[in-house]
């Protein structure tokens, strides 16, 4: 039998799926390996949505197990792209304007080159559009913390850009 929990969870899942996606997606630059993980973070989520003590912090919480269930299967495949493959998926195979590519190529390199949590801070709040204070709750950090850890990871990035 669903209980209550179950189905808000579920409910979530649904209405959130995309974002989900796009954060899994964010961290392993691949359609099937994302969807795999979203996947993998709804079943834990499900199964373990008594362990949640506020049905406030839903969000925030689906949004850690997406986190989680990406960096666990970073660290279990050691992932690598190709610069081919990602050629191929953001090009369609299609030859595009030579000089947008390449900086969207540098700015993943350059995320990729992040530590998982300054990865983090960064992909939820200019991919997602979080606020801080969101970010805080996801991450279970400190908002000052979190501030110092964009503004520096937003330094480093800049460095690497130029």
């Amino acid at each position: 039998m669903i209980s209550k929990r179950q189905k808000q969870v579920e409910q979530c899942l649904l209405e959130q799926y995309d974002k989900f996606y796009r954060l899994a997606y964010g961290y392993v630059r691949n359609e099937q390996d994302a969807l795999d993980i979203v996947q993998e973070s709804a079943y834990r989520a499900v199964k373990d949505c008594d362990h949640l003590k506020n049905e406030v912090y839903l969000s925030t919480w689906l949004y850690r197990i997406v986190i989680n269930t990406s960096l666990e299967f970073l660290r279990k495949y050691k992932w690598e792209t190709t610069m081919e493959e990602d050629i191929l998926e953001q090009v369609g195979g299609v030859c595009e304007d030579v000089v947008s590519l390449h900086t969207e190529w540098e700015l993943q390199d350059i995320l990729e080159q992040l530590s998982p949590k300054d990865k983090t801070v960064v992909m939820l709040r200019y991919f997602e559009d979080y606020k801080l204070e969101d970010i805080a709750q996801i991450t279970k950090e400190n908002i000052n913390t979190v501030k110092a850890r964009l503004y520096r990871t937003l330094q480093k990035m800049r460095k690497k850009l130029q």
